[in-house]
């Protein structure tokens, strides 16, 4: 087939985006796919327009690739892409809103608050309403970013506003929750509709103390532990709250669900991701090896999935 990789994009995790489409893109010429590889940017939409190809792989993250904007395009376009729809993809996107309808399936979810924050926004009234509910240590991050950027980890209440104005040069909307000290899990979903499985595990060793994007993305940034040193009963159970947070969203083909396991063994589910990274040190290929397929396998079977 004739399969454009669109790639890049103008988000913060541009550099993850190359690095992810660089891998899809060899993986998708070894499976003998002609293909071919589009710099995205909104300001060059002549080149979606005009694409013939058919199929999209859509190797984007974050804002315009991730939260729904470029599968509408698409939809508009009538050009099949692989991966989910703008609703799933919109919701996935947007933290506050997917967690309420996790919480409607019963999959624990952290205490949060969504806060909005504009040049007329009181940002002392908000500070003293977060005070008011949260206490130290709390997370303040964007609603609608990724990789952790513009995250913080309040432990005094000193750096509230501090931690504020970081989240929103990534968002006008602000998330606060509770801080979950645990373990940090991460399961992949892969799958036709309504018939989607869980991928084994990974338990996540970030080198820093806090999972950032520096533990992602750079090597030796973290170590993976595949499976996950859980029981049995709690892997299962951890494997479906991931499978029902991708159907009650929408995703489709696959996806990635971010999980905290607390002191106390509750798994928190913390997103999902319906782009998740394809770098050389990225979590979804590490599963799928572990699961004996191999990253051209993996590829090649979103590729399928689609068409089927």
């Amino acid at each position: 087939m004739k399969i454009a990789v669109l790639y890049g994009g103008v988000s913060k995790e541009r550099e993850v985006s190359i690095s992810s489409s660089k891998g899809i893109m060899e993986a998708l010429k070894q499976n003998g796919h002609d293909v071919i590889g589009i710099d995205f940017h909104p300001n060059q939409l002549d080149e979606i327009i005009n694409l013939q190809v058919d199929i999209v792989f859509i190797g984007l993250h974050g804002k315009f690739g991730e939260d729904g904007s470029i599968q509408g395009l698409l939809d508009m376009l009538n050009i099949p892409y692989v991966g989910s729809g703008v609703m799933a993809s919109a919701l996935a996107m947007d933290k506050f809103k997917a967690k309420q309808l996790f919480q409607t399936e019963n999959i624990p979810v952290a205490k949060g608050n969504k806060y909005r924050m504009t040049k007329q926004t009181n940002i002392e009234a908000i500070i003293d309403d977060i005070h008011a509910h949260f206490t130290v240590p709390f997370v303040i991050k964007p609603n609608r970013e990724g990789s952790t950027l513009g995250l913080t980890i309040v432990t005094e209440q000193a750096q509230t506003k501090a931690a504020i104005e970081k989240a929103i040069k990534s968002d006008e909307f602000i998330l606060v929750e509770q801080f979950i000290k645990g373990k940090e899990l991460t399961v992949p979903v892969m799958g036709k509709i309504n018939e989607e499985q869980a991928l084994p595990i990974i338990e996540i060793i970030p080198k820093n103390d806090l999972y950032d994007y520096e533990s992602k993305y750079a090597a030796g940034g973290s170590e993976h532990i595949i499976p996950a040193r859980i029981n049995e009963e709690l892997t299962e159970k951890i494997k479906q709250y991931a499978i029902t947070a991708h159907q009650v969203l929408g995703c489709e083909t696959y996806s990635r669900a971010d999980f905290l396991l607390s002191d106390d063994g509750i798994p928190y589910i913390l997103e999902v991701n319906t782009l998740p990274g394809m770098t050389p040190t990225s979590l979804f290929p590490d599963s799928a090896k572990k699961a004996k397929i191999s990253y051209a396998e993996m590829i090649e079977h979103f590729i399928q999935l689609t068409v089927r």
